[in-house]
């Protein structure tokens, strides 16, 4: 099992400072069936949100994230700055228009009034080129960081999937050599069921050999260890492969626990069941797995 796979957890930050205004990236990732990517940034920075989500895309095939983008800002003194023009323009126009009786002349706190005369100014912090630049290598940063995050949590599922595949082996084969599932023990079953159906009465021979040819047919669990068999196999072969795994692992853990049900069901005996529950349980753990591989 040389294959490696992602899970879909992950977290990772890139920080920087350009100019005056310092910003962070976060990004945290959870399992999903498919690949969704939620991105928050501050007004004006929507371009370089989107380059950010055209990043992960490239880099992820599945999950839920959720990106942020906060921008720090220093508390920069506001600059006033009068249109000098414009309030000439419109002290002229003013003068200009005769006065209706009981209106006085203009003062300069009603010009500087009119919209536009005076505006207020403050500092950026940073130049926007610069910043945005800086903001495309933090993309880059917290990607690849997401990236490894991810891989080394595979890592350590590849190793508990690779184990849950082994403790279902086990008792696939424990369940093949149950006591229970010996000829001899089959038989003694059925003799017991058939001498029942016998003293109930009222049967004729048809129906008895009808009745215990289900009951063989009933007991034999031989195609669903089959089947869990071939399931195991499979799920091994994408283990050692490797990559993005995660969707077709689910369907073999639900196969697999069709199978587990489907033996428990037919065991006729305590012990194939207590198996049965075992692997029942076990393969419930391992869909549980599965579904945070990539």
């Amino acid at each position: 099992m040389a294959g490696t796979i992602a899970s879909m957890t992950g977290f990772a930050r890139a920080a920087g400072t350009t100019g005056a205004v310092q910003w962070l990236w976060e990004i945290r990732s959870v399992n999903g069936r498919g690949l969704d990517i939620r991105v928050r940034v501050p007004n004006g920075f929507e371009a370089v949100g989107e380059a950010a989500r055209a990043a992960l895309s490239k880099a992820l095939s599945r999950g839920q994230c959720q990106l942020n983008l906060t921008l720090t800002r220093p508390e920069a003194a506001a600059r006033v700055r009068i249109d000098e023009s414009l309030l000439a323009s419109l002290a002229a126009a003013v003068a200009r228009v005769p006065r209706p009786a009981g209106v006085g002349p203009a003062t300069l706190d009603g010009l500087l009034a009119v919209r536009g005369v005076v505006e207020t100014e403050t500092d950026a912090g940073a130049d926007p080129e610069t910043l945005n630049r800086d903001l495309a290598a933090g993309i880059d940063r917290l990607v690849a960081d997401l990236v490894a995050a991810r891989q080394a949590e595979g890592a350590k599922l590849h190793a508990i999937v690779g184990g849950q595949i082994e403790a279902i082996t086990r008792l696939t084969q424990a369940a093949e050599d149950c006591p229970a599932r010996r000829p001899e023990a089959v038989r003694a079953r059925l003799a017991a069921s058939v001498a029942a159906l016998v003293g109930a009465g009222g049967l004729d021979p048809d129906r008895l050999h009808q009745e215990a040819v289900l009951l063989a047919a009933k007991a034999d669990v031989r195609e669903e260890l089959d089947r869990l068999r071939a399931h195991l196999s499979a799920a091994g072969e994408l283990l050692a492969q490797g990559g993005t795994i995660g969707r077709r692992l689910d369907f073999l853990a639900q196969e697999l626990g069709r199978e587990a049900n489907t033996l428990c069901a037919k065991a006729g005996d305590i012990t194939l069941s207590r198996i049965g529950l075992d692997l029942k349980a076990v393969v419930e753990q391992f869909r549980e797995q599965v579904q945070n591989v990539e």
